[in-house]
Formats: C-alpha cells, structure tokens, sequence
C-alpha cells in the first residue's frame, strides 16, 4: 500500500471496546480527557458522591477484617494516662484476650485502646485499631497491628459489632457511652445475636449501672431483664471466661 492509499484509509480511533471512524474521530485520548479535565468540583461534596465513598469505606473495613477469625472489641477512654491502674487494667485485659486466641479490636487510639492494643501485640496475638477522622487527629497508636482509618462513625460502629463476639467496656467518656449504648441496643432489640459485654471497673461503673436500675427500668423506661444482658467485673479472668463462654469458644 503506497502513501495515496494510506491518505484514502478511513482514519480510525479505538477507545476501549468502541471503535470511531472518519468524521466521528474525537480528539485525544480517554485518559487524557479523564486528566486535563478542570471541571467544576461542586459534585465532590454532594451525597450521591458521599454514598460512593460511606460504600468504600464498607468495602475496605470488610475485606480488611473478613478473614479475622475470633475477636473482641475492647471500648475505653483515649484520656486514660499511661501507667495508671485503668491503663494496666486494659493491657491485662488486652494480653489475657490474645493469650485465649481472641484478636483483639480497639478504637486504634491512645490511652485505653493503646493499652487494650499494647497487650494484645505483647502477647503475640492479633491487635486491630479502627480509627476515626476527627477534628483534633489522633493517629492509630504504635501496638496497632492492623489498622483501618473511617471518615463516618457509623461505618466503623459496624465493623466492631459486625467483626466481635463479644464487646468489653473499660472506663471512658462520651465515645465510650455512645459505643456501649450501641452494642446493648442491637442485642436488646434483637438485632444482633446476644453476645456478651461486660462493664470493666466496678468502681467506675457501679453509678451508671445503679441509674439504669433505680431510674430507667424503676419508671418503666426499660425491662429488669435488659440489665442481665450486660456485666459487671473487676475480674480479667472473669471477663476471658465470659467471652469465651458466651461466644461459643
């Protein structure tokens, strides 16, 4: 074929599996459109686009802790200081949890869930940290084997319920209330099937726990038998007997 007869070929462009001819011959490639495009960006910031992302954040929490096998999520102020006997509570509980072949899964934060991280990874099991987006960035702490990051609390309230069989809760504050709250709410209504959580520090605890009774369930507000649907321990070994116990191990 000599030059004229390539100056008579139709011209021909291939975009992926379609094929373009003559005059419906586009310029550029898909990839450089994709690119070099300087479009508005209002759409990044609407809720089609967020649904895709709240669905991302499901896909990676999934596939990062389908194959986690046994655990337990550990729920506990990130205020607790380093060295203090909730601190060490939380290690101890941490290592016992790991030692009885459970992973253990914690906010990924410091104080508490460090210390819940700290002996789970010192005992050489497994130590998950479920981090969270906020305004004042905390990071996921250093004894955090497996870590995964969430711009929605929801998202993340999800997979330590969905990934635990069980749930246990040292001292904390607002976050922690909010997670034990959560965890009794899908067992109270059945929309979990019953697994245990355990309040840890009896102390810390016992006003809460004495509330529920002599005022929410005292007026009716909730049923005598929704109080033995969590417990009340200063015991570790306690808290390993009743995980292992309820969840079936």
């Amino acid at each position: 074929m000599g030059k004229a007869d390539d100056e008579r070929a139709p011209q021909e462009q291939r975009q992926g599996p379609v094929v373009r001819r003559r005059h419906q011959v586009r310029a550029g490639t898909t990839d450089q459109r994709l690119l070099d495009t300087q479009g508005a960006t209002h759409w990044v910031h609407e809720d089609p686009f967020r649904v895709l992302r709240i669905q991302s954040e499901f896909v990676e929490g999934f596939g990062t802790l389908a194959e986690l096998g046994r655990a337990v999520s550990v729920f506990g102020s990130a205020r607790t200081p380093e060295g203090s006997p909730e601190y060490e509570a939380g290690v101890r509980i941490g290592r016992a949890l790991a030692e009885a072949g459970f992973a253990v899964i914690t906010g990924g934060g410091p104080g508490a869930m460090e210390a819940a991280n700290r002996g789970a990874c010192e005992a050489g099991g497994i130590s998950v940290g479920l981090g969270i987006e906020l305004p004042y960035e905390q990071g996921l702490n250093p004894y955090v084997d497996i870590g995964v990051n969430f711009r929605y609390f929801f998202v993340r309230k999800t997979m330590f319920v969905k990934y635990a069989q069980g749930f246990v809760v040292l001292p904390g504050g607002v976050g922690t209330l909010d997670e034990f709250f959560e965890a009794l709410t899908l067992v109270q209504t059945k929309k979990v099937t019953r697994f245990p959580i355990v309040l840890y520090g009896s102390a810390y605890w016992q006003g809460l726990v004495a509330w529920l009774k002599d005022t929410l369930v005292a007026q009716g507000k909730a049923s005598p038998v929704d109080l033995e649907l969590f417990r009340l321990t200063d015991d570790v070994d306690e808290v390993v007997e009743l995980m292992t116990k309820e969840s079936g191990g």
